[in-house]
Parts: structure tokens; sequence; C-alpha cells
């Protein structure tokens, strides 16, 4: 339960030995380099946005290069092949790239032409089958489409609504005849004509065509159709042939997907470094380099630094009012769950990590939800395997596959206390297959038939995390020398609340509800019910102490006693516990019920393994989805509530945020 100390470091260095720090103090990802120090007379900023800019614009070219990889020439991956986490490559491999990096550029370069040409291909394909299907209707013309006529004839071709036939078409031109007419085909409600009359009458035929919806092609040529649309094919074909040649290319050029991907990881940590070169003051000779290191990492670094380089080093404790980044530390047990924390926010400089404490009713309060032995253990194997399996996964993946394991244990402990095992798969399957019921009885009880004991075990626990969150808020109080504040914003309340129960558990009527066979005796629950009105007093008279009017702070404090149902509200979120405790054991009750039911003899048996593994892998998947999610829920609300505002700014060093590659230390 620990916030890791930061403290201020300045750099100040050759200008020769620049790149060769950087690299360093990128490799090492121990320092947040902070801009504080401005420019003056001898120190200033170099610009070197041009080259950042083309660094950035190099990285998305790699990027696009590996879609198109991957578009045409697909990487067959084995599964679960993302846990594998980063390729490790040294820094003499890392340093020789450099002499490839012409080669690797010109090859990403080459990919992107490719799918331009493809892209560009594929848009002439569609526009040419278009055309296509515009000059099939006239395939059986046998003039050219920019026909006229001839030196005393005028020729119309075009297409008219609705069908026609020639002898309605020549009936129509009778009066400016003679007219020669051709249905060339009739497409739909469409009918696509050649009309060849005397030049003389060609406006008017024009104006009576136009008169009946005569619309001229779009498209006309100095071709007959028949060899327009040979042209067209013989070009589409062309085409296709071109982007064939062009795909093959691509998968010739997919066994540099390696020298890509590191092309990419390459240019990503050159750029993250130009970016940092962008704000470093400089002099002729020398540069300065401010930011923030953990307490833990100064010795080492520092040595590095001073045995290799000619460096000054300041170090200084951060100024109370400075933004100091915050990098959280727990144990191996409570480590997955830092995430979680970070999730909310990270802790601000006044206040604790919480991680430690909220493990302990985060796994608890998950393993109630979920609550079957079965589903616990299949969690325990898969992560377990994956875990010992992948051992250089991503440090995010490998929390989180952590978490689930020791959600897991506490899954597999509740399940066993409660005797759900798969639901009642051992009482089923005893009965239908045997002829004779085995039960494993519950260690402590089952909730399915005792579920007031379990509610009642769910608000106390309830009780006991928001009672936890006091504590906490009472420790970060005194932490921070406000002894007082924590008395009256945290122990009155705790007091209040405790002194609560007491009498509820004083009162035979209560006892009864809930079904608890003992009852505090009534000398208890008077002096509960004193403590508890002092303690309402003290919550009155101290909770708007800041103000001065004492009418205001009577009214103010009234009111902050009124949050009293807050915390009842807040116990009563606690029964989720028990909902989706019984969710689950329910629901997995069920399936073994359908699959036991179902035919006689081998099919009964095939029949129940069937629903048995489909009805409770779903049954797995929706309701460790709905622990997670209540389990996150009652911590950010009900238990940081109490407590914990976050707002601290999370701890981010200057690394190699590479995507493909990790650079390994000698």
């Amino acid at each position: 339960m620990a916030v890791v100390p930061m403290q201020r470091i300045n750099i100040c260095a050759l200008k020769k030995d620049r790149k060769q720090i950087l690299e360093a103090l990128q490799r090492k990802g121990v320092i947040e380099i902070c801009d504080v120090m401005k420019e003056g007379k001898v120190f200033h900023k170099d610009d070197v946005s041009d080259t950042a800019s083309q660094l950035t614009k190099n990285i998305q070219t790699g990027q696009k290069a590996l879609q198109v990889l991957d578009e045409y020439a697909p990487e067959k991956k084995p599964f679960l092949a993302f846990l594998n986490g980063r390729q490790e490559v040294t820094i003499e491999e890392y340093d020789l790239f450099r002499k490839i990096h012409p080669s690797a550029s010109r090859i990403v370069k080459r990919l992107v032409t490719l799918d331009k040409m493809i892209q560009s291909d594929r848009a002439e394909i569609t526009k040419n089958k278009l055309l296509l299907e515009a000059m099939e209707p006239w395939v059986s013309l046998d003039v050219p489409m920019d026909f006229e006529g001839t030196s005393s004839t005028s020729a119309f071709i075009g297409m008219l609504p609705n069908v026609w036939t020639e002898e309605k078409l020549v009936e129509t031109m009778a009066e400016y005849g003679p007219v020669e007419a051709q249905i060339i085909s009739v497409i739909g409600e469409q009918t696509c004509v050649f009309l060849l009359g005397l030049k003389k009458h060609k406006d008017k035929i024009f104006d009576l065509l136009r008169m009946n919806g005569f619309a001229r092609p779009m498209n006309v040529s100095s071709e007959s159709p028949a060899k327009q649309i040979e042209s067209l094919r013989t070009e589409i074909q062309r085409l296709e042939d071109e982007i064939a040649k062009s795909i093959e290319e691509i998968e010739e050029l997919a066994k540099n997907r390696e020298m890509i991907q590191f092309f990419v990881d390459y240019e990503t940590t050159r750029e993250e470094k130009y970016e940092v070169i962008n704000r470093l003051l400089q002099s002729e000779h020398t540069f300065v380099l401010t930011g923030y290191i953990p307490v833990t990492e100064i010795d080492t670094l520092k040595a590095f630094l001073e045995e290799n380089f000619d460096v000054d080093i300041q170090l200084k404790d951060p100024s109370p009012k400075a933004d100091v980044p915050v990098l959280l530390k727990n144990n191996s047990f409570a480590r997955p769950l830092e995430g979680i924390t970070e999730g909310f926010s990270s802790p601000n400089k006044e206040e604790i990590d919480p991680t430690s404490i909220m493990s302990v009713f985060y796994y608890m309060m998950f393993g109630l939800m979920f609550s079957d032995a079965g589903y616990g253990l299949l969690m325990v194997v898969v992560c377990g395997l994956i875990l010992l399996k992948f051992k250089k996964m991503e440090d995010s993946w490998k929390k989180n596959i952590t978490m689930f394991f020791y959600c897991g244990v506490a899954t597999m402990f509740w399940g066993i206390m409660f005797s759900s095992y798969f639901g009642d798969v051992v009482d089923v399957v005893s009965t239908t297959f045997f002829g004779k019921t085995v039960s494993i009885p519950p260690l402590w009880f089952a909730p399915t038939s005792e579920p007031m004991r379990m509610l009642v075990f769910s608000m106390a626990l309830g009780v006991v995390h928001l009672m936890t969150g006091l504590i906490m808020k009472f420790i970060q109080c005194v932490r921070n020398g406000k002894l007082m504040d924590g008395i009256y914003d945290a122990i009155f309340w705790f007091v209040l609340i405790i002194s609560c129960v007491f009498v509820l558990m004083s009162s035979s009527m209560f006892m009864n509800i809930v079904g608890l066979t003992f009852i505090l005796p009534s000398a208890v629950g008077n002096v509960a019910s004193i403590i508890a009105l002092i303690s309402a007093v003290g919550i009155i008279v101290m909770s708007g102490r800041e103000s001065k009017n004492k009418g205001k702070r009577i009214m103010k404090g009234m009111y902050n006693l009124y949050g009293i149902t807050g915390y009842l509200s807040d116990v009563l979120s606690y029964s989720r516990l028990l909902a989706l405790g019984l969710a689950t054991g329910v629901i997995g009750t069920v399936i073994n019920k359908m699959g036991s039911m179902a035919g006689s003899g081998v099919v009964k048996v095939i029949a129940f393994i069937i629903i048995f593994c489909v009805g409770h892998l779903l049954n797995f998947a929706i309701n460790a989805l709905g622990a997670y999610v209540h389990t996150n829920r009652l911590q950010y609300v009900e238990f940081f509530g109490k407590f914990y505002d976050g707002g601290g700014r999370k701890y981010m060093p200057f690394s190699t945020k590479t995507k493909y590659y990790k650079i390994k230390e000698n």
C-alpha cells in the first residue's frame, strides 16, 4: 500500500553525448521529462519539429504497409499468440538496423504504392464494368454510337421510355417520312432505337422524339458497340492481371514483415526521442534535462550516467504545489488490481494507495458473486496455465490474468463453503445415471436453501467494507497532519454506524426478521443508543466547522447527518452479493436439470454432456462478467466514496513505447 516517492532531477551534460544519453534514458524508462525551465540568453530550444513530423509520416506509412500485408498476405498466428509479448532484441541489433533502414523504407513505400495501384485499378474496373453494362443493349448496332447520318439523312440513336415497335415508331414519325426505324433492344421499360430520316426534317423529328422522352446515350464512341464492348473487356482483363501481379508482389514482400514491424518500432522510438529533443534546453556545447524520477531508481541511474558520461546531476524534493506523477507499488497479491485503481483515478498527493486494502475485499466479493467451485477451478487452471506458458507476456496482460487467477481461487473457496460444483451436478449425475443420490455438504451453508442468512452475511460484509473506508479516511487525515478532521469526519461516523448496528442487534424484532437466534442484552442497546446520540451531536456540531455563523454551522451539520440514509443505501447495495451468487447457482442447477431430462440410455448421456457444456459455458460467461462489473462498482461507489477522491497524474516515463519489439539491456 504505497505510492513511490518522486524526486525532481536535473541533468546537465555535453551536447556531443546527447544522443547516447537520451537513448539510454529511453531504454531504462525511469524519468518522466517535464518542461519547467525557461529559455534564456544561453540556453534555448532547438526546433526539430520537421524531423519529428517526417518520423510520424514514416510510422504511418509503415503501419499502412503492415495493413496491406494483413489484407493481401495475412500472417498465420497460433492461438493466443498475442500473449507471447514483444520479441526481445539487443541494443546492438537495434543499432544495426540503421544500416538496413533505407532498404526497409523502400519496401514500405513500395507496399503502399502497390496498394494504391490496386485500389486505382479496382476503381477503373468498376468504371469499365458500368460502361460495359451500358453498352450491352447496343451490341447489335452495326454503326458507331456517334453516327449522325449521311449527306441527305440524319440518324438518331437513343432510348425511349416504354416498349416500342418499329411499326409504332414509323407511324409516329409518318408526317416527316420517309423514315427508317430499327429496334436495337428492349430492356425492361426502355427501348433502344435507331432512326434514320431526311436531313431537312432533322429538327422536327428530334422535337417529336424528345416529346416522347427520347434520350441520347451518355457514352458515345467512334467505334461500333461490339468493338467498344470488346475493348472494355480487354481492358478489364488487363487491369485484373495487373492487380494479380501487384498482389503477387505483395505476397513476395510479405517475407519482410518482421523488418517492417521493426521499422515502425524504430521510427516510433526515434519520434519519441525527437519530441524530447524539441523540448530540451541547449547551449552551444551542453544541454539540460529536467523531470521526475522514483527514489528507488536514483542510485542506479546516477551510477550509470556518471560512469559513462560527463554529467552534473542535481536532485531535490518537489515543491508542495508541483504536479508530481504517481507510481503505485504493491505486493504480488495486490499488484494485479493496480489497473482497477488507476481505472478510477490515481491517488492525489494527500491520499494513500488503496489497492492493497481493496484487494482483500475485491477477491472476496468476486468469489461471493461467482461462488461456484467448478467455475473457480476452471478459472484457476486456465489462468495458471497461461501464466506458466507465456512468461514474456506484456505486464498489463499479466496483471489481468493474475487478477482472474486470484478471483478464481476466491470463487473456489466460496463454492466449497456453499457446496456449489457446477451448480448441483454431483447430485444430478449420481441420481440420474447411478440411481443413488450423492451430495457434497457445504462447509458452511447453502445460499439457495438459506437466502436470508446469505443476505445478512452480505450486508455484514458491506458494513465492514464501509467501515474500512472510514478507517482509511482517518489514516489519511492523520498522515496529512489533520487529526481533528479525521475524528470529526471519520471517527464520528464510524462510531455512529457501529452503534446503530449494536442497537439493531439488541432488538428482538430486527433479529427475528433477519433470522438470527442471538440477541444482545438491552443494556448494550441502551449504551449504544447513547453513544450513537453523542456521535450524531458531534457530526451536527462539527461538520460545518468552517462556517463562522453558528446557525449555518448547525444547519449544515444536520444536513450532513441526514447522510446516514446514504449509508443505509450503501449497505443495501451489498445485497447484490446475494443476488449474483444465487443467480450463478440457480442457473447452474436449471442447466443440470434440463440435461437430465433428455432421452434415455446413450442418447441421454450425450444430450446431458452437450447441454452441460453449452449451458455452463454461457452461465460462466454471463455471471463472470456480472461479478467483475459489480465488484468494481462496490469498490468505486461504496468503498472509494468514503475516503478516496483520486485526481493524481499517472507516472509516464520517457521510454521505448514499441509495439512489436522490446529492447533488452545488456
